[in-house]
């Protein structure tokens, strides 16, 4: 795992890069990669490296150049098939000089060209800069599993790097926000499409080519997930369960590639303790592997990595973070994020990396199983919702639905349950728009009606649609089935910001993660399934449950899904509710303009008494945070 950068000029325009200048970008990428670092300037064009050393630890060093040193590469990530794509490339007439994954992708760009991408099994993203034809090529992984940001200039200049904050070292982009993305942000933890909150800086979409040639750029799609079912009739739930049971012991099997120690991350559930099996099974000595929680019992889980850790008997090892690590990391974190933390889980996940840094470099988690196999609960919620949405909304008057949802706040009702009818076919359209992307948002679109000023709102300048990105994914997916379409939007975007959050959580901690789970040839077969293998009724994940039945304790196999939960909503209450005073109510944070200062401190209030807005409230913290790191260069 490493840290990629770069400065490339037109050609035409006879400017020089500035090797200080790729430095600065490099190096504030340090943790990235701590081992080495490497650096490539030829007039108009310069690549940064820095090196978290895994494979070929003696010789795979980078930039690093093809026999007659017209191209060079800066790579990040591991390609898990690479030995077995050499003997073709040597077929061709290719010589290898090292070991490493690095070359085999440099030569692979020499024999096939922007196709060699079809032929790597991994998580990657590279640039290849081919000094004769003064072009620049840039590949990232199908899932996005690794993240590679851009600013093109005006005048052509084009600047790229592992995380924003290099592009930011160029001094080519001055910090401000990318309004038309707020509304994106504030609905759903982070931006779906390309921008970022940054303006002027977008993200290469994973499974995207990027290719750059005298200051103009061409961006195309080479992979998409296809959940084409017609040429699977016929077979068995056995068939099924056995298939896809050995994609994925296959999967765990080849992210064991390393010449230094690996470990993974046991939080108990059913993803990553069917990890560990599988993985114990395939490595002669115990499995290191590493839990954190918190001190409150709602917030613990430890019970559950202990049994899986006890049953294949693992090297286990724990963490505990209190509240007040927690919320001393938090700034330095969003550095490392380089946008607000969408997810309290990314703090403990810093701290649990934090501790298998001194036993590891290397480590497994479990991401990409919910999003590929329908783990959340929200689909069932959904899906149920739509049929009897249809059906009460063709046979109630209108007149009569709004009359029951206006008199859902009068009744004396349980909060939660309140909550729960104002969230269904009652009161919602029912419509994909209304009852899943608007239902499961951070900030609704009512709600950003009443948050945002009405300078936001000018700003935005008709932008302000938050699922926009969604819906046209939505409606571009390759299926007519409901949940393979909300699968595939989910894979496209809360997956992208959970991976970003696993990249750069891990990586603040100088250590590689790998996620079996996003095997592409994993998902795309979990992906032409019948919807049946994933939801059956309110069973989540139905393979995964029968592949692992007679392996995983049955405590396991029939726990609920939890998540990884956080208890800031208590916290704000209590101890830490001054950082809602200092970050969010403060006269400092409501000058910025962004938010109507009376909804801001109704929000609060309402939260205080005892309604549950953690997430709406943990969203403007990091916001503040984020702004005053970034814009106002506070320490």
């Amino acid at each position: 795992m490493c840290g990629i950068n770069g400065i490339i000029y037109p050609s035409s325009s006879g400017r020089v890069v500035n090797a200080d200048t790729l430095v600065r970008m490099r190096d504030v990428l340090h943790h990235r990669g701590p081992d080495e670092e490497g650096l490539f300037v030829k007039n108009n064009a310069g690549l940064g490296h820095r090196r978290l050393s895994i494979v070929d630890l003696k010789s795979g060093q980078q930039p690093m150049f093809n026999d007659d040193r017209s191209l060079v590469i800066v790579y990040n990530g591991e390609v898990y098939n690479h030995m077995d794509l050499r003997q073709d490339l040597a077929d061709k007439g290719l010589r290898f000089h090292t070991t490493s994954d690095t070359e085999t992708i440099l030569k692979a760009y020499e024999a096939y060209g922007p196709d060699c991408v079809h032929k790597f099994r991994g998580m990657f993203a590279f640039a290849i800069w081919d000094d004769k034809k003064q072009e620049l090529f840039i590949a990232r992984d199908r899932l996005g599993v690794k993240p590679l940001y851009y600013h093109l200039a005006d005048d052509g200049s084009f600047y790229f790097g592992s995380e924003i904050k290099a592009i930011m070292k160029a001094g080519a982009v001055k910090p401000a926000l990318e309004y038309a993305a707020l509304s994106d942000y504030l609905a759903n933890h982070g931006t779906s499409g390309e921008l970022t909150l940054y303006a002027g800086i977008k993200r290469l979409l994973p499974g995207h080519i990027l290719n750059l040639a005298n200051g103009n750029i061409s961006i195309e799609r080479y992979w998409d997930l296809s959940f084409e079912k017609a040429d699977n009739a016929g077979r068995t739930d056995a068939e099924w369960i056995s298939e896809w049971s050995e994609l994925f012991r296959k999967a765990v099997e080849i992210r064991l590639m390393a010449d230094v120690p690996l470990g993974m991350f046991l939080s108990g559930g059913i993803d990553s303790s069917a990890i560990a099996a599988v993985m114990s099974g395939l490595v002669k000595e115990p499995v290191k592997t590493f839990s954190v929680a918190f001190a409150e019992r709602e917030a613990n889980e430890f019970q559950y990595a202990r049994l899986v850790a006890n049953t294949f008997k693992t090297d286990h090892h724990e963490i505990i973070v209190s509240p007040s690590d927690f919320f001393e990391k938090l700034p330095e974190l969003i550095w490392h994020e380089d946008e607000p933390i969408a997810h309290p889980s990314s703090v403990a996940l810093y701290f649990v990396s934090k501790l298998a840094a001194d036993h590891v470099k290397v480590v497994l988690t479990g991401e990409g199983s919910d999003e590929s196999l329908a783990g959340y609960g929200r689909y069932a919620k959904t899906l149920t919702n739509l049929r009897l949405g249809k059906l009460y909304h063709g046979v109630v008057p209108a007149f009569a639905r709004q009359i029951a949802a206006n008199g859902i706040d009068r009744l004396s009702l349980d909060s939660k349950l309140r909550h729960k009818l104002k969230k269904s076919f009652f009161t919602n359209a029912p419509t994909i728009d209304d009852l899943y992307f608007d239902n499961f948002a951070v900030f609704s679109r009512s709600a950003q009606t009443d948050l945002l000023s009405a300078g936001s709102k000018e700003q935005m300048n008709g932008s302000g649609d938050p699922y926009a990105e969604m819906i046209r994914l939505f409606e571009s997916a390759q299926s007519s089935d409901l949940l393979d379409k909300m699968l595939y939007v989910d894979t496209k975007t809360y997956l992208h910001e959970l991976l970003m959050k696993q990249d750069q959580m891990s990586m603040a901690a100088s250590i590689e993660s790998r996620v079996p789970f996003l095997d592409h040839k994993l998902m795309e077969f979990s992906a032409s399934m019948p919807r049946e293998m994933k939801l059956r009724g309110n069973t989540t994940k139905y393979v995964l449950r029968k592949a692992m039945e007679n392996i995983l304790p049955s405590e396991i196999l029939t726990r609920g899904k939890m998540g990884f939960p956080v208890p800031v909503g208590k916290w704000f209450r209590g101890p830490y509710k001054q950082l809602i005073d200092e970050y969010v109510l403060s006269e400092r944070s409501l000058s910025r303009g962004l938010f109507e200062p009376d909804a801001v401190r109704l929000l609060v209030n309402r939260h205080t008494q005892g309604e549950n807005h953690d997430e709406r409230l943990w969203a403007l913290l990091n916001l503040e945070m984020w702004q005053r790191r970034f814009f106002d260069a506070e320490v």
